[in-house]
């Protein structure tokens, strides 16, 4: 018999780690080659993981609720022959050449002893690898202190630096000699050390009257909640709106959707038609085409555009067109309807959400006429399509002004003040509208 380590698959770009939400398969249970032994959720998609091999589930080496990184072994399954593979599970990292002992410097005279604490845990939306455990433990840290300790990391979490900072931040407090502070030792054990580290703020607390329901926030939700909260706090978010006429572009879809749909057997909307003018408008101001990466600006190669879609709970998801200024309106229409369709049975694969350089929201979906929507990091714009509202308008002819009965809408430009000057926000946008205005009537899909 062999031991095969089932390892979590790498699952695209920027995708580091996983959250195991449940396991599909136990402890003695045969399985199959390709056949998922477990589920699990990043901040992008929910997925499965299948064996690679024929086989018996031997040991589960992660729970549920676990994080794992991408490349550590979750689980062992035993196959028939070979070699039998010695494998370990996942321990955390040695940390004593890693950590500095700190202890505070006193009068040699006096020797400092460090307090005993009970084992530090995970809880509510805290969570401690193992190896800020084994650190906490070894220096004696609290469980109140370790909850004082403002992360770093992916969510918020602490990290092996944020508690070293931590440690020496501590360590360099002044101390009592023994002359001056006969008791110092008993200080040092009862009360913490302040620090400079700065905390979370307290949330103003909320009151609840005996008729109001309480409902919990679900992971994606609250994957959203950050990233919104993120994204505010990382750009200087500015808004351009105006205004597009696209009468002749609602009479030209009116005219070819029957013919579209019986051809093709899908439907065409008006989503590829705004997904090439804004190819188009970037391809003409590649400087909306970029990411911010401390003081350095990367400019794109690529124009790949995030189209926000609707999710069955009410979430929304930004699956990519990658190379969207490549494809002709066939073409974007057929993407549009796929991924907009994989993301409604909840069937995208993490690579069609990676990549995004622009992102397009349709709030018009929802009847609003404008939108001020929130950057979707780490890009440096997104642009809200609002309602198409049929409107009495100043209609201008060689032969007079005239009023007349139009189709028009609004577009919200939201961009990052801190690399997007007005002049650029304000032209891209407006270069949006100019595609849009110069509609070919007569153009053929």
């Amino acid at each position: 018999m062999a031991k095969f380590e089932l390892k979590l698959p790498k699952m695209g770009e920027s995708v580091a780690e996983a959250t195991i939400t449940s396991w599909l398969k136990d402890v003695g249970e045969t399985i199959e080659a390709d056949e998922a032994v477990l589920e699990i959720a990043t901040d992008k998609v929910d997925s499965e993981v299948p064996s690679e091999v024929d086989g018996v589930l031997l040991e589960k080496l992660f729970e549920v609720d676990d994080v794992v990184q991408v490349g550590q072994t979750i689980a062992i399954i035993e196959t028939e022959g070979g070699e039998t593979v010695e494998v370990t599970a996942p321990v955390a990292e040695p940390v004593k050449e890693e950590v500095p002992k700190v202890v505070a410097e006193v009068a040699k005279t006096v020797e400092v002893a460090k307090t005993t604490v009970e084992a530090v845990v995970s809880s509510g939306d805290r969570f401690y690898s193992p190896l800020v455990k084994n650190i906490a433990k070894q220096e004696g840290i609290s469980q109140a202190e370790l909850d004082s300790i403002a992360g770093t990391g992916k969510d918020g979490r602490v990290t092996k630096n944020d508690i070293k900072s931590y440690l020496q931040s501590r360590s360099s407090v002044p101390v009592a000699t023994p002359q001056a502070a006969p008791v110092v030792e008993q200080k040092i054990e009862s009360t913490p050390a302040p620090t400079k580290t700065a905390t979370k703020p307290k949330e103003t607390p909320v009151v609840v009257s005996g008729g109001d329901e309480i409902i919990e926030m679900t992971r994606m939700g609250k994957l959203i909640s950050k990233h919104m909260v993120d994204s505010v706090q990382t750009s200087a978010h500015v808004q351009s709106f105006i205004e597009a006429d696209v009468t002749d572009i609602w009479n030209w879809r009116n005219k070819h959707k029957n013919s579209f749909k019986k051809r093709e057997g899908e439907n065409l909307t008006f989503t590829p038609i705004f997904m090439e003018a804004v190819a188009k408008a970037l391809r003409d101001f590649p400087m909306m085409n970029i990411s911010v990466q401390g003081d350095s600006i990367i400019k794109k190669k690529h124009i790949n555009l995030g189209m926000a879609a609707a999710l069955p709970d009410g979430n929304l998801i930004v699956p990519v067109i990658k190379d969207a200024d490549q494809l002709n309106l066939l073409g974007m229409a057929k993407k549009v309807n796929d991924l907009a369709n994989r993301a409604r049975e909840n069937k995208l694969n993490p690579d069609d959400i990676q990549g995004g350089t622009y992102t397009v929201t349709n709030v018009g979906t929802f009847g609003s006429i404008m939108g001020t929507p929130i950057i979707n990091q780490p890009q440096v714009g997104i642009l809200a399509l609002g309602a198409i509202r049929k409107v009495p308008a100043v209609i201008e002819t060689p032969q007079g002004d005239f009023i007349g009965i139009r189709y028009k809408m609004f577009m919200s430009h939201s961009y990052d003040h801190r690399v997007v000057n007005g002049a650029l926000g304000g032209q891209f946008v407006k270069a949006v509208k100019e595609y849009l205005e110069a509609w070919d009537s007569n153009r053929e899909i």
